[in-house]
């Protein structure tokens, strides 16, 4: 039987998701890729992956998109690892640089500085280096992952975004979705949904993993209070909403 190539994202908020995937039998039917969130859309779309957890603001551009379990990555207010830093006030903020790992949040700030914010900035795209090369005065930048953490610390402005968009629609958001360009057998999408449950059932010993890696990491309110992984109402609408305000946007 050929296997089923997953592409996962390689950042924190994935990695119950990853310890349940490698704890697990299914590890014998997959080949297993780490991405950043845009790079395993693009492999979706190349066919180079079957499956992904993926922005949710590449779904529509993905022929044959089929959401495969209820699991994705949300927030329900504040999600820490998605913001807009800044040395300046939103006001005085002239330009902002986009995060090249990202797809979803790039849209997400676009959305929220036009109907939340009401500010007009103008729009770069980041580069490698953009981190420590392109931010600063007037330049904000927007942030997504792990980097976070290091990096809100040099900014004395920062806007989390999943925090906006709540205040702005009162609705949960959905950052991205484990999505499928091909139909896949239901046997496998059934083990696929219990290694995902699994790696979630087991965050506590995620955090034990991780915790003497990264020991400055809010790991406890991040997996509880920060990221949710398991689709509801609000999230659905709050990703209905998102697609549809987002549509025209790059």
């Amino acid at each position: 039987m050929d296997k089923v190539k997953l592409s996962a994202i390689a950042y924190l908020n994935t990695k119950p998701f990853l310890y349940g995937i490698t704890r697990s039998p299914l590890m014998e039917e997959i080949e297993l890729s780490l991405d950043y969130p845009a790079a395993c859309a693009d492999k979706l779309k190349q066919g180079t992956a079957h499956l992904g957890i993926i922005p949710v603001a590449e779904i529509p551009e993905i022929e044959g998109a089929n959401l495969v379990t209820d699991f994705c990555i949300s927030s329900s207010g504040k999600v820490r690892t998605v913001v807009l830093v800044s040395e300046v006030p939103l006001d005085r903020i002239r330009r902002i640089v986009l995060d090249y790992q990202s797809r979803t949040s790039v849209r997400l700030v676009r959305i929220l500085a036009r109907d939340h914010w009401k500010i007009d900035p103008e729009w770069r795209q980041g580069g490698l280096h953009y981190l420590t090369e392109e931010i600063g005065g007037e330049t904000a930048g927007v942030i997504i992952g792990d980097r976070v953490f290091e990096a809100e610390k040099q900014f004395p402005y920062v806007y989390d975004l999943g925090e906006a968009w709540k205040e702005m629609t009162g609705l949960d958001f959905v950052f991205a979705h484990w999505v499928a360009n091909k139909k896949l057998d239901p046997g496998f999408v059934e083990r696929f949904s219990a290694a995902l449950q699994k790696g979630i059932d087991h965050i506590p010993d995620v955090i034990v993993e991780y915790r003497q890696l990264y020991p400055d990491y809010p790991f406890e309110s991040y997996f509880r209070e920060n990221i949710f992984y398991r689709m509801d109402e609000s999230k659905r609408k709050g990703m209905e909403l998102f697609l549809q305000l987002s549509s025209g946007l790059r």
